[in-house]
């Protein structure tokens, strides 16, 4: 895997382990920030979709180079 997916992926599941994170904070307290707890769930769910935007870019950067060199 390229230095970049590996950085992606490693992004993924940082955003995926604040979501969870935030997720569980909103479970176990009745009293939670709901307002902030949203905010921060948007933020990794972006967050995420950037990092999926990368692989896919890199995805098609590989398969550029591969047809420019068949």
């Amino acid at each position: 895997m390229s230095d970049i997916a590996s950085i992606a992926v490693a992004g993924m599941a940082a955003s995926t382990a604040r979501f969870e994170a935030s997720a569980q904070r909103v479970a176990r307290d009745p009293r939670a920030d709901i307002a902030k707890e949203l905010v921060s769930q948007k933020f990794a769910a972006a967050d995420f979709e950037a990092n999926i935007a990368v692989i896919r870019s890199a995805d098609a950067m590989t398969k550029s180079l591969l047809d420019i060199l068949a």
